[in-house]
């Protein structure tokens, strides 16, 4: 055996061993969740947490060490991002964007979307200027301050989607509403981190922004009048036969998600984006859309998912915090975020039109951070604009926001005629 294969076969061992952990851990938490009345995709994240350093790697830093090495290889992130745009494509398919041609639905989307952005990230401003000469004291506060409004502005998009599969609220009225304008959120909010980004590393530069809303403007454009038409040919080309998806039809898709991924990570909102926008352009085969979650849907979540959450868990260490004055700036990070998601998009709902219950679902949905927050803050640490002890606290406000959707969603419908499916499996 060569030294390149025996190379090989060593990191394929690796990644396998690292596999059957991740996908076993996911599996039993989200089982354990479910039956505490957690949505299991919350679990999903805690056992990725808890594979990292926050337990593992604490408790155990040799096994850790060696199960994981000191640095992800990278089969795993690269397996870890797959996931995440082939999830990505499935929530956008899952969605009923029709819907939004009623006026309440479109009003209450840009509404939410404008007050659930604006409201957060002018607190993180203010947050940012009075917490900077004591967390960040070596950061310049400006650019600190800018990115604490976009860390607390941010929605996750693909946490949502799963909770709102979870309750069975995909095609509901408040669904539609809540995940447009977390799409609406996340879009701004990575177009707003790009612009930190780079004023943060002296590249910002008018033009370039300017081509890149314009970039994203003519991509929607070209997916709605060239797109849709394209795909609609695809279909009645390539048809189902018997209910299911023919290698070739799968094959085209795949290369469709992957390629509009391309497009949006060049546009600079993320390659992610691009697996939601393809998923858009399935939405109204609701054969395939059935097919493509019997065939490939269900090993997207059991599979690929579970990597993209311990990926993210291994370079979070929630165990950073230890004294009072910490815990004192928790409190007042994770106050600022809930207060600043939750009542403006209430707001929103009400002067659209919605009810109270309505209302403070929107409310719940969009305080819902997430994995994408996560990826946000390590953008923000890799480039020096937050410390280690604010990066951990933006960590526990986007876990916390997330475990606080179940339990507070499932209330405000067991106040409604609409059922909780807890039972389902995922």
């Amino acid at each position: 055996m060569t030294a390149s294969v025996h190379q090989t076969e060593t990191m394929l061992f690796s990644v396998l061993l690292q596999l059957i952990v991740m996908v076993a851990a996911a599996r039993v938490l989200n089982t354990l969740f479910r039956k505490l009345g957690q949505p299991g995709v919350i679990g999903e994240i805690v056992a990725g947490l808890l594979l990292g350093p926050s337990l593992f790697g604490h408790l155990f830093p040799g096994a850790s060490l060696a199960l994981f090495g000191a640095k992800t290889a990278a089969p795993i992130t690269v397996i870890s991002q797959i996931g995440l745009i082939l999830l990505m494509f499935q929530i956008g398919m899952d969605f009923e964007f029709g819907r939004l041609k009623n006026a309440r639905a479109g009003r209450g989307a840009v509404t939410v979307a404008v007050l659930s952005i604006g409201a957060p990230f002018a607190l993180g401003l203010l947050l940012g200027r009075v917490s900077a000469p004591y967390l960040a004291p070596a950061v310049d506060p400006v650019i600190y301050s800018l990115f604490l409004g976009v860390a607390l502005a941010i929605t996750a998009v693909p946490v949502l989607g799963r909770i709102l599969q979870e309750f069975g609220l995909t095609r509901s009225e408040i669904g539609v509403v809540a995940i447009s304008a977390a799409a609406i959120n996340d879009a701004v909010g990575w177009l707003l981190l790009a612009g930190i980004s780079a004023y943060a590393t002296a590249q910002f530069s008018g033009v370039v922004m300017a081509l890149q809303v314009g970039g994203l403007l003519a991509l929607l454009a070209a997916l709605w009048f060239a797109g849709r038409p394209a795909v609609d040919w695809l279909i009645a080309r390539l048809p189902l036969r018997g209910g299911e998806i023919g290698p070739n039809l799968l094959a085209v898709v795949i290369c469709i998600i992957f390629a509009l991924g391309l497009c949006t990570f060049k546009l600079g909102v993320f390659a992610v984006f691009g697996g939601f926008a393809a998923g858009l352009l399935f939405h109204r085969h609701a054969a395939f859309v059935a097919a493509w979650r019997r065939q490939v849907g269900q090993f997207v979540l059991v599979f690929l998912m579970p990597v993209f959450f311990t990926l993210t868990g291994l370079r979070t260490n929630v165990l950073g915090l230890s004294t009072g004055v910490d815990l004192q700036w928790v409190a007042v990070v994770l106050a600022v975020a809930v207060a600043g998601k939750i009542v403006p998009a209430y707001v929103a709902g009400r002067l659209s039109g919605f009810d109270h219950s309505e209302s403070s679902m929107l409310g719940v949905l969009m305080n819902t951070r997430g994995l994408m927050e996560l990826i946000v803050l390590n953008v923000g640490y890799d480039l020096g604009i937050i410390p280690q002890k604010v990066f951990t606290m933006l960590v526990i406000m986007a876990i916390v926001t997330s475990v606080m959707t179940g339990p507070l969603l499932k209330a405000l419908l067991a106040k409604t005629a609409h059922a909780v499916p807890f039972g389902i499996e995922a």
